[in-house]
């Protein structure tokens, strides 16, 4: 079991019928956890990589209504080489 985090930004506050849905998507084999914070404008979902893939994901959200406007990495920002070129 290979366990993957996804993060979208999503754009419109989503419906009551769009909320409902999104909890249901839990019960889709696969997916373990789903977090979403408004505050944010972010859904993101925890799932197993040998039962899904990404795209498939971003399709069960959009499915339930969601307003997906971007994908948000989760990787910290990377500090820069240094090259020795530089002197240091």
């Amino acid at each position: 079991m290979t366990q993957l985090d996804v993060m979208y930004r999503f754009g419109a506050v989503p419906s009551e019928a769009s909320m409902m849905a999104l909890g249901r998507v839990r019960e889709v084999y696969g997916v373990r956890r789903v977090t979403f914070d408004e505050a944010a404008k972010t859904v993101r979902v925890e799932y197993d990589a040998t039962r899904l893939t990404e795209p498939v994901i971003h399709q069960l959200l959009r499915r339930c209504g969601l307003d997906m406007v971007e994908r948000v990495t989760l990787l910290p920002p990377q500090p820069e080489a240094v090259s020795a070129s530089q002197g240091i």
